[in-house]
């Protein structure tokens, strides 16, 4: 049954603790309404030959209806039991197609009443474009014609879309692999009139497992067998005229993968036993090849329970992982397996191997590769050709190299090394193309390879493609992007004899819209779309990117906002408000690069401070708050004083323009920057006020690790409690807002951290204001809840900071 929420906030734990103000939802003032009640603009997706786009459409916000559904919370999903897909899943409600060469755009006919439509995907030959459309009892697969553009619906809404994408084109592009809900299903438990048979009891059988703190997981019985009963489909093959026929009857399917050729079909089970503290993806699985007639080829691979792994970022678990299919091959499946245990803390020569294994799996698998970091990815060209990276986080290294495939004993050649945070000096990624079994590979023309890069510099963003020669292993670059008063984003190649290349161009008043741009002729420039800005209230905002030093020499940046009509020669003196986000790294040069470019398009949202340049505020956003630890020394060791200083050095920037009232400042942030927030408020005297969103505030409650560090509390226990503003409570005597989702899907930012670290505020007489906002995650979403949340923020500053 749909249970209605009251339309108000409860502000507080109790109402016998806390004072808790009963208020109906509210909405901002008129000029930040204009800009967050907006119609937004179409998302855009291509046939890969750029003859047709499809536009999808959605609401701009969801509604707190969509959000009062029916939900189990279950090995780290969040499902909807009645319609079994997601509940978190945002839909679609209009398609249209448009040929790429012509102006209009035609409405997709024959599309359901009211759609909900999500899990959209191009057909192998682009003809034909599948979707899903959520009923109010269920989910169906629809297809469209894109030559006609109809859509004609294949199922009744028995699709099971409770993990992944539910359906897979096969090549003959006649027939779509649909997961199914099981004829026989079993109802499933009610926790609240199903009583237990027993207590709940987990083991620890002396082996450390050091793992951090899902949300979601699975609590008891009645949990496992519903989790067992949400993931059990039945896998039918359904031709495009709506015939379905049972290609492999009910199990725990959670993932599905075609060779090239389309001979053979990886298909992964999930097994028992289920997990209590880890989420799905570590439960037990096998991967099992099938011809396509459904026969059993091989069992490929078997995976145990792996509630265990060793510490670090870098540690991976034993066996074999990272399976898939050779893109440039009929079908060989190729993956990767720890030479170290998976332990990072083992000191060997290779960290991992990395194996081929051809179809029909009769003979052995063969080696590749040894990599000497963590194995991360391998882009397939030909038969002497690919390019592979492996990684590691600890140095923040990352090595590419050019590999023969036909010759493991050919000792990879290094194309790149280099720190993965050195924005300036990334070179790019490879650009790929579909090769004849619709799979991507690496695009070669004439022992010549292509690389897209963002193009961050120190003098701005300028975005390029080079071009790679495979015999020299020596880049040219074909193209930059010269825009000052622009940012161009190269999207990808279209025709590498041409120069075409499909490019997306924005300013910081021009919405962003895709082009065709040829390289080879100068300033021709073949406009696709013409979305408008809908934001004219603020189009001629001063923006700017500003540079500036910390005192220790680190340089940083933010993206500085003026006040709408703000008179630059008046420079009457405003109130600051910064929002950022803090950010570790290893060394000072890449912590000192900015990635802001004050071209791109100015789009508010709930997420910045923005709207509040339409009320008398300057806004620097995105401020840069860079935490180094260089060497043996962990960024977090010294996490307070870099904090603080960081702070204090965007303050001073601003300031030394004239711009601002340096007593009147406040700081704001959403997760790891609400962190950021309480402890700038707790341990500095910069800030008139603060708004920590959604943040964790007792590290203790995440005691293996949290952000990026890897240390356990126990190992640095100083630091896990330095760092806590729960722990430092005492000390805050700052106005702060709190802001949390009830139902906050983040690991370590559950709902409790703000509940009881507002508790503290409360009882240790430090000013303060809690909202909870109903049926949130960790994002939000329901357009009453946002707007109601921009009037909180706005009233909270005008009450703190401006008055």
């Amino acid at each position: 049954m749909k249970l209605k929420i009251p339309f108000f906030l409860f502000l507080g734990l109790s109402l016998t603790t806390f004072a808790q103000e009963n208020l109906t939802y509210q909405k901002p003032s008129q000029s930040i309404l204009d800009l967050a009640d907006y119609e937004r603009a179409p998302s855009v997706s291509m046939d890969t030959k750029k003859e047709y786009m499809l536009l999808t459409y959605r609401n701009t916000y969801k509604s707190l209806d969509d959000l009062n559904q029916e939900e189990l919370r279950l090995g780290g999903l969040r499902i909807n039991p009645i319609t079994n897909i997601s509940s978190t899943v945002t839909y679609v409600n209009n398609l249209k197609l448009r040929k790429i060469k012509d102006k209009n755009e035609v409405q997709v006919t024959g599309l359901p009443t009211n759609p909900r439509i999500s899990t959209i995907g191009w057909s192998p030959n682009d003809t034909k474009i599948s979707f899903s459309h959520t009923t109010a009892s269920g989910v169906e697969l629809w297809v469209i014609d894109v030559a006609s553009a109809k859509a004609t619906k294949l199922t009744e809404a028995t699709v099971n879309a409770n993990i992944g994408s539910p359906f897979s084109w096969m090549n003959d592009n006649e027939t779509i692999l649909v997961k199914m809900l099981p004829k026989n299903r079993a109802a499933l438990l009610d926790a609240k009139k199903d009583l237990p048979t027993g207590p709940i009891i987990s083991n620890a059988d002396g082996v450390k497992s050091q793992n951090r703190t899902y949300p979601d997981m699975l609590k008891n019985k009645n949990d496992e067998i519903n989790f067992e009963n949400i993931m059990t489909s039945e896998l039918y093959k359904v031709n495009l005229n709506g015939t379905a026929t049972l290609f492999k009857n009910a199990a725990m399917y959670a993932g599905e993968s075609f060779s090239p050729d389309g001979n053979y079909l990886m298909l992964t089970t999930i097994q028992k036993p289920f997990s209590y503290i880890v989420p799905l993806s570590r439960f037990p699985s096998k991967s099992v090849i099938y011809d396509k007639a459904g026969n059993e080829v091989k069992v490929v691979n078997e995976v145990p329970l792996t509630e265990i792994i060793p510490k670090g970022f870098m540690a991976v678990r034993k066996g074999k992982r990272n399976m898939s299919w050779r893109t440039d091959k009929p079908a060989t499946l190729t993956y990767a397996e720890a030479l170290d245990g998976g332990d990072p803390a083992n000191k060997v020569e290779f960290r991992d191997e990395v194996f081929l294994w051809n179809a029909p799996f009769n003979l052995s698998a063969t080696s590749l590769v040894k990599t000497p970091q963590r194995y991360d990815r391998i882009i397939w060209g030909n038969d002497t050709v690919a390019i592979i990276t492996d990684e590691w986080y600890d140095t923040r290294n990352t090595k590419t190299y050019a590999i023969n495939p036909s010759n493991p004993s050919q000792a990879p050649k290094v194309i790149f090394d280099r720190n993965s945070q050195d924005v300036y000096s990334d070179p790019g990624n490879f650009e790929t193309r579909k090769n004849q079994y619709n799979r991507y590979v690496l695009a070669i023309e004439n022992d010549n390879a292509y690389l897209i890069g963002n193009g961050f510099t120190k003098n701005g963003q300028f975005p390029f493609i080079s071009e790679f020669n495979l015999k020299t292993l020596q880049a040219k670059r074909l193209y930059t992007s010269t825009y000052t008063d622009k940012k161009e984003d190269v999207l990808e190649i279209e025709d590498f004899k041409k120069g075409t290349v499909l490019v997306q161009i924005q300013s910081k008043n021009e919405y962003p819209n895709y082009y065709l741009r040829n390289i080879k002729q100068k300033n021709k420039l073949t406009p696709i779309t013409a979305f408008k800005n809908p934001f004219e209230s603020i189009k001629n905002v001063s923006k700017e990117v500003i540079k500036y030093k910390r005192k220790d020499g680190v340089e940083l940046s933010g993206t500085l906002y003026l006040p709408v009509g703000y008179d630059k020669i008046k420079k009457e003196k405003m109130p600051l408000l910064i929002w950022a986000y803090p950010a570790e790294y290893k060394d000072k040069n890449s912590a000192g690069q900015s990635t802001q470019n004050p071209n791109e398009f100015t789009f508010p949202s709930y997420g910045s401070f923005v709207y509040w340049v339409t009320k008398g505020y300057v806004v620097l956003d995105d401020a840069a708050f860079p935490i180094i630890g260089e060497g043996t020394t962990e960024p977090n060791d010294n996490f307070m004083t870099q904090l603080v200083d960081n702070a204090e050095a965007a303050i001073n920037a601003v300031d030394a323009l004239g711009y601002i009232n340096r007593k009147k400042v406040a700081v704001g942030g959403h997760s790891y920057g609400a962190f950021m927030t309480a402890n700038l408020l707790t341990h500095s005297n910069l800030f008139a006020c603060g708004i920590a969103r959604s943040g964790a505030y007792n590290r203790t409650l995440t005691p293996f690790g949290f952000q990026t560090e890897q240390r356990n509390y126990w190992e640095t226990p100083e630091v896990y409690n330095t760092m806590s503003p729960f722990m430092n409570a005492d000390k805050m005597k700052t106005p702060m807002l709190l802001v949390h989702g009830e139902a906050d899907n983040n690991p370590g930012t559950f709902t409790l951290q703000t509940e009881r670290y507002f508790q503290a505020l409360k009882g240790l007489g430090a000013p303060a204001r809690m909202v909870i906002l109903p049926k949130e995650a960790h994002g939000y979403v329901a357009k009453e809840n946002i707007l109601h949340l921009l009037w909180e923020q706005d009233q909270f500053l005008e009450k703190y900071l401006k008055n």
